[in-house]
This record gives C-alpha cells, structure tokens and sequence, in this order.
C-alpha cells in the first residue's frame, strides 16, 4: 500500500485494522505532523510507527544499548542511541532529541513515559505535540483517589472504600473494618499490580498493609494506600473510549480481560461474554461520562470491576493512554486506533459516531487476543530471557493478526517485559474465535527462552472459560485443570533421537556412521551394528527435581531406514528425513507419519509437533559414567570427560540456582554445558578457561553442600 505525505489536512482515508479502506469525513487540522519521535520500544514502536509510515509521517525511533540490534531499532533510518538500559524514562533528554530531529511531535506509544503528566506538560510547553491526553486529565486520573472523586461527582459508581488521605495504621484498619472483609489495598499511585494485596481477616491487615506499602515505595516511591472491597468474583472489564478537541466523546466497546496472573492480563477479548445488552449500554455510557468529566482527549481505557453474582459493575481507574490490548478493539471495529490519535492530535473529528461504531461491532463479531511471554506459568510466571533460537509464528491473514517485535536471533532482554508477540484473531461469534485462536497456537513456535503458550493453549480448551464463565481468579480456581502436564509419547523421544543422528549426519559429507560419535556423553558406539544410544530427559516445567530418564537407542539399517527402540517400544523400517534449512524431521513409522521442527541447543532439545512443544536434555546414561571413571566428590561439579574448558559463566561466591550453566566445556570437538544440580553458592573455580582437564576433575567447588558431577 503506497504512503503518502499529508499537507494541511488529513486524509479522508483511513486503514482499516483488517488492511481495508473505508471514507470518513475529517475536519480540517489545526497542526500537521509530518515528523514524530516514538517515544518507546519493542513491539510498540513497531505498531505505531507502522501506522505513521502509512500515511507519509516520518518517525524517529530510539534505542538503548540491549535494543542495539532491535526490530524497532532497525525499523527506521532516523535512530537515537540512548545509551543506559533506564533511559527510555528520561523525558528531558527524549525531548531535546525530539527537537534535534525536526520533530513535531512525540508518540509515547503504551507505556513507559505515556502516563506522566509531568512529561506530557514538558512536550507542550517545548512547543511539540504529545499525541495523547492533556497533562492535566493524565495526572488526574493517575491518582487513584483523585480519580474516584471525580467519578463520584460525574455520577460514575465507584466501588466502596477510602480514599482519604490519613494513612495511619490503625485509622485504616478501622476503615477496612467498616466496610467488611475481605478488602483490597492498594497503591495510589500503583499499577500492574503492584503495591495491591487481598486482606481476608482483621488478624492479617498490618501484615498485608506492610507487604503493600513495601512494594509500592519500590515501585513508585509512594506508600499511601486506599481501601476498598474485594470482590470475590470479579471480572475486569474495560472500556476503550475516545474523545476529540470538539467534545465529541464515543466508546469503541468493551474488553474482558479478567484472565489474569499477578493482576497482570493473558488474554482479552471483545465483546465481553454474557454481558446483558442493558448493561453494556450503561457502562458504555458510564465511561463516556468519566472520560469528559476530567476533559479528556485521544485514546483511553476506563476499567471497571463487574461482580458476577450481583451484576454492578464499579469504576476501578482510567489508563490515559493506548493499551497492549487495542487490537482487540481495532479487530471488531476494522478501525486503526494509532491513526485516530494522530487525528485527534492535529485537531481534527473523530472519524465516527457512536452509533456506526455499534453497527461496526455487530458486524465483524468477536476478537480474542493472547500475549506471548517469555515467562514459565509452572514457575509462578516467572519471566524469563534469552535468545530467541527459533520463531515461528502462525501465518497472518485478515483475520489472524500477530504483532511482535521480534524474530529468530533476537534477544528477550532481561531488562524490560518479556512479551514476544501478540496474536488477535476474528470471527464471527466467540465460539469461532476461540477455535481459530487455537489453531493459530499450534502453528507458534519458540525456541529459547520458556514461554506461556502451552499454557495459553490449555486455557483455551478449559471448559469454564469456552463456556465464557471468566473471573479475575480463574487461574488459581483451575490450577490442577491447567497445570498438569501432558504424557509425552514414545514418538517424541524417537524424533529428538533420530534429529540428533540426522542433523549430525547432514552436517557431513561422508555417511557419518564410520566417524566418531556425535557426543560422547549422549551416547554410545559399535562399529560392528552402527548402532548408537541416546539418555534423554524431559526438562520439568516447574524445576522442581529431574524426571527419569529415557534410553533411545538408534540402528541404522540402510540410508535413511532406521530401527529405534524407545524403553520397551521398537519400530522397525522407519524412514526418516531431515532438512537442516528449516529444522524439519519427517518420519515414517510403521503407523504413521511424524513431522517435526528440532532445534537443538548444546545439550538441550526442542521439538514441536502436533501443535505441542517439548523441552528434552541429552543427558550421560550411568554405564557412561562408570565408563569414564567419573567419581562423586563432596561439594564439587566434575569434569564428566576428558575435555577443555571453553568458558567459566559464574564467580567465586555468587548464588546460583540448580539446573544454571557453570561451565562450558568442548570434548571430541563438542560443546557440552556443565550446570549446578542444586541450589548453592560458588566457594571456589577450580578450573578457567583454557584449562584441559581429566574425567572426574573437579571443575567448580560449592560452600557446604553435599553435590556430584552433573552434566
């Protein structure tokens, strides 16, 4: 699709959300912007500066010193280093860059400086354009208990609490008492929920209320707290509004997106299921009134609690930028909500009325959206990071939307949210919906870091929520449903065998089965049968303890035909094929046909097939141990073969955590990765890089602990 560059007024064009064009009436602009700063990162700056080159606007993109090689970074030929991990914050120095660039205006995109007031009035008053809310709505409606007042005063129910300045202790404790456990606190000044903790009984309040004001100080440097019921089935409910500079105000629908970890959102979706019509009007309407009652303009979000047993819905607080989760909206509205900023932000209408945006809905049906984090959900969700081995992703169409901003060799920076992609489909009806979101997560492949897609793909088969019967708590009501794990079959065990031989093979240009083996440690040898074995583990997802390990043992047969023996299962004739340019594996075994991606890693594996994902490690069987003579010696990790050190990843006296990599180390021109067995602490390297070293040697030593040599 062909950009353009504007002149005084905007288009009467606008791009769909589904590609499409449709006419719209826009009055006549106040200011162009022909060049903006995107004032953010990753994904986001993706998405809008998409939108931005669409219509002939010039974008600036910064950087930091890990977002180096970013697809954002890359993404425009007007780039900024900003150097220091944290300076995505630094508004002064984003707007004298901003200035230097010619630029008109500033796009914070969704997060980081996109709710501070303080930088919003900076931006107008060096004479750019924030493409947002005014300051003043911003810094209104970042307070939660300024915000509340203001609701109340616009007729918006809030839900019962205080919201007062006296913070002490005692006072509050009274206050909770008053209106009836359980409660919430929470931070002013919070979100993402931070600083929030459920208090269920008079006993634990000053706990809790120590817990909370702890984690908001850390987060936001503010420990003043509200009180307010806790409803014990909620739904979390939000409306995307927007407003123009000429009091036009409508709502785009609302979103449910109740399925939560950490009070933080997985998955939302739009409409909201089983939400009466007469309801939907009214916090339709409820919404409209918070967003003029503080003069807003641009994109915002009005969330609300909804009690499932009592049907009130309570206005919960206002996020005065755009959301991870506007696709959802953009989806059921064909609409593209980056472009209206832009238009609300030079002046112009919005592009239309309430009263088409609910024929638009009624239209184009139901969208869902899943976030992909690199995160492990068996681990509580805890983040995680690294290279980004393999991508994957489902393939786009009108109707199935991915935006990510990363692919295959990126890095998950540790420094910032490890969201990889987000992926939105459409259809008609929910039930549509979510059967094309599933279908769409059995084609995402990662390989890597840990994610949350096995998780997401449980979720969408868990009968209470295809039945639409969604609360804030789903996750922990449904924890056994959701958390246990699948039985992994004698076939996945047969293709990461066959992969390792195959790849090995593919990699030669003689037959391979007359060299030497392709890790010592992986298996064994016999010139006689070409015959080799294969200790595989599955990697448990919660990390909690090894599962037993598995012995394949592959015989080849003639070129191509192998017999695998997997425990007590043999199949005999198997074919098998390996393309090493899209890391495919295509079995035929005697009752079906097996294709698979295998990506290997060192000594961990990753196969994807049948729309699942498993996590292997090839690990020493124990006739190899005895074979190599390796010995167990008290608090130390030992050198399982003769080898030489290649390097050293830890440091005397650091905390290390089992299954973290200690050494590297090459044997028979192999790499293999020594990890801790346990939970410790690093009392002493005994061997550096460079090092040769015996079978058996003592590679690192731990403080007080009873270890073995672990490969």
């Amino acid at each position: 699709m062909r950009a353009f560059r504007k002149s005084t007024h905007l288009s009467r064009y606008l791009l769909a959300a589904n590609g499409t064009r449709h006419n719209s009436t826009v009055a006549p602009a106040t200011r162009s912007l022909n060049s903006v700063l995107i004032a953010n990162r990753g994904e986001i700056a993706l998405r809008v500066g998409r939108t931005a080159s669409e219509y002939g606007i010039r974008t600036t993109t910064l950087y930091t010193d890990p977002d180096a090689q970013s697809q954002h970074a890359l993404s425009s030929p007007y780039a900024v280093n900003l150097g220091d991990p944290s300076a995505y914050l630094d508004g002064d120095r984003i707007i004298q860059i901003a200035k230097e660039q010619g630029c008109q205006g500033i796009h914070p995109g969704y997060g980081f400086l996109s709710e501070n007031p303080t930088f919003a009035r900076k931006c107008t008053e060096a004479g750019l354009t924030f493409i947002g809310p005014p300051w003043q709505a911003i810094e209104s409606m970042g307070s939660k208990s300024e915000s509340k007042d203001i609701m109340t005063k616009a007729g918006v129910p809030c839900i019962p609490g205080y919201h007062g300045s006296n913070q002490d202790p005692d006072y509050l404790k009274d206050e909770a008492a008053n209106i009836g456990y359980p409660v919430l606190l929470k931070a002013v000044k919070g979100g993402g929920g931070k600083g929030m903790r459920i208090v269920n009984n008079e006993a634990e309040f000053f706990d809790q209320l120590a817990s909370a004001k702890s984690e908001a100080r850390n987060s936001f440097g503010d420990e003043v707290m509200l009180v307010e019921k806790y409803i014990t089935t909620p739904r979390h409910i939000e409306v995307q509004v927007f407003a123009d500079k000429h009091r036009n105000c409508v709502a785009l629908g609302e979103r449910d997106c109740s399925i939560q970890r950490r009070h933080q959102k997985i998955l939302e979706e739009s409409p909201a299921p089983h939400l009466d019509e007469g309801i939907r009007q009214d916090i339709w309407e409820k919404a409209r009134q918070a967003a003029l009652a503080v003069g807003y303009e641009g994109a915002g979000t009005v969330e609300f609690i909804f009690d499932n047993e009592t049907g009130e819905f309570f206005f919960m607080e206002m996020n005065t930028r755009l959301q991870v989760e506007h696709p959802v909206t953009e989806m059921v509205t064909g609409e593209d909500l980056v472009r209206w900023q832009l238009i609300v932000a030079e002046g112009g209408k919005l592009p239309l009325t309430q009263r088409e945006i609910e024929e638009r809905i009624k239209e184009r049906g139901h969208a869902i959206e899943a976030r992909i984090y690199a995160e492990n959900p068996d681990m509580n969700f805890i983040p995680d990071s690294g290279l980004l081995l393999h991508l994957r992703t489902p393939t786009p169409s009108p109707t199935v939307r991915i935006d990510s901003g990363f692919i295959a060799g990126d890095e998950v920076s540790s420094h910032y949210d490890p969201m990889i992609s987000k992926l939105i489909v459409q259809a008609p009806t929910r039930e549509q919906a979510l059967q094309k979101l599933r279908a769409a997560l059995e084609e995402y492949e990662v390989a890597g870091p840990i994610t949350n897609i096995e998780f997401i793909k449980r979720m969408c088969v868990s009968p209470d929520f295809v039945a639409g019967d969604v609360e804030t708590g789903y996750i922990q009501k449904h924890h056994a449903e959701l958390f246990t794990p699948e039985p992994t079959m004698p076939e996945v065990y047969a293709q990461a065998a066959l992969g390792l031989v195959l790849q090995e093979l593919s990699s030669k240009k003689s037959d391979g089965w007359t060299g030497p083996p392709v890790t010592a440690v992986g298996f064994g040898f016999n010139t006689s049968y070409q015959q080799r074995d294969f200790s595989l583990i599955e990697i448990p997802a919660d990390g909690k303890g090894d599962s037993k390990a598995t012995i394949v043992t592959v015989r080849q047969t003639a070129p191509q035909q192998f017999d695998i023996t997997v425990g007590s299962t043999t199949y005999t004739n198997v074919t098998s094929t390996f393309s090493p340019s899209s890391n495919t594996l295509t079995t035929f075994y005697p009752h079906t046909r097996l294709a698979s991606t295998f990506i290997r890693d060192e000594d961990r594996l990753t196969l994807f097939q049948h729309g699942r994902q498993v996590r292997l490690k090839l690990a020493m069987p124990e006739w190899t141990k005895k074979a190599l003579g390796v010995k167990d010696v008290a608090n130390s990790v030992l050198a399982p073969m003769p080898c030489k050190v290649l390097r050293v990843e830890v440091e005397e006296g650091q905390e290390v955590k089992k299954d973290q990599p200690l050494v590297v180390i090459e044997s028979m021109k192999m790499e293999t990765v020594i990890r801790s067995p346990t939970d410790g602490v690093v009392k002493r390297i005994v061997h550096g890089k460079g090092d040769l070293c015996k079978a058996g040697t003592a590679l690192v030593e731990f403080e007080g602990l009873d270890v073995v040599g672990e490969e």
